[in-house]
């Protein structure tokens, strides 16, 4: 049988409001809350769906992880951008009576906010952010850090998968490794954010790569074929026509980088041409140059020339 998704949790469809999500969380709280008599796991479960799918940021990061086949309740989930606060405030005021969407909402349950203390609490999200080169990056690495539990003081280590294809500011999620949950409580997550170093040649746009190919003027005016290396540690033969222009950009179909968001994808590797003029001739270069330039009667600024004359 397939795994319920959040929105299986909470009976909605994956395209409902914000107003039909919240909704649709009340009444099952109502129901299922442990003060009401319910069912205090479901009521966790229910409130771990509107948690995510409440959020806007998260809930972007939830469809991405769906529509490449990710499911909630794995050791860890990567995605690829900063997410937001947690459930934990919401939780709070609807123990303390204060409503969390306004309203009576805290009376609902017979005024509990009087027991709030004794309740079972999951512990906070921790966030740390780790370094990685643009080469681990690309094919993606493990890296052991060590963190402080905030409630307690001790320092705890921990591996950390980077994917391949990990992103600047994308995020590494590890179950149950944050803080300490309270009254029997379980343990919050841990958030890694990847810092990716800057590379010398390439730049990335998601799972595709730009680098910038200079050549000479001679090799743009005859042609040449000219080695480039791949983010995968390869080499590709590129052939340059004759008459390139600066600009011109050649895309290699999957020699990019691995997309996090779809798995088994691969990005694109474009190569963009500049054209660079000597900025010092010998006398003889200046010589040679001269004479094709004094032979050369191509007309460059035909439209330069035509809207100038109608000045």
């Amino acid at each position: 049988m397939a795994q319920k998704t959040f929105y299986d949790v909470l009976g909605v469809k994956r395209d409902a409001s914000e107003k039909e999500i919240k909704s649709a969380f009340r009444k099952l709280a109502q129901k299922y809350h442990p003060d009401a008599g319910g069912d205090e796991n479901k009521f966790k479960e229910i409130s771990e769906a509107y948690e995510t799918l409440s959020d806007e940021k998260k809930r972007k990061e939830y469809d991405q992880m769906l529509m490449f086949g990710g499911m909630p309740g794995g050791a860890y989930t990567y995605t690829g951008g900063a997410g937001a606060g947690g459930w934990s405030d919401i939780f709070s005021s609807i123990f303390n009576g204060d409503g969390a969407f306004g309203g009576d909402w805290g009376q609902g349950f017979g005024g509990m906010g009087g027991r709030a203390a004794n309740r079972v609490r999951k512990g906070e999200d921790l966030t740390v952010t780790i370094d990685i080169s643009a080469e681990d990056a690309f094919r993606g690495t493990s890296q052991t850090i060590t963190y402080r539990i905030p409630s307690t003081g001790e320092r705890q280590t921990v591996s950390v998968p980077v994917p391949a294809g990990a992103v600047d500011g994308g995020r590494v999620r590890l179950k149950r490794r944050g803080e300490y949950g309270a009254n029997g409580g379980e343990r919050g997550d841990l958030l890694v954010i990847t810092h990716v170093e800057q590379h010398p040649l390439f730049k990335r746009d998601g799972a595709d790569v730009t680098m910038t190919l200079p050549v000479s003027v001679y090799e743009a005016a005859l042609g040449c074929e000219i080695e480039v290396p791949t983010p995968g540690g390869g080499t590709v033969r590129l052939k340059i026509p004759a008459g390139t222009q600066s600009g011109k950009t050649f895309r290699f179909r999957e020699m990019g980088a691995p997309d996090v968001k779809r798995r088994g994808r691969t990005g694109a590797l474009l190569v963009k041409i500049e054209v660079r003029t000597p900025d010092r001739l010998s006398d003889d270069e200046r010589a040679a140059l001269e004479k094709l330039r004094d032979a050369d009667h191509r007309d460059y600024r035909a439209n330069v020339d035509r809207y100038r004359a109608k000045m």
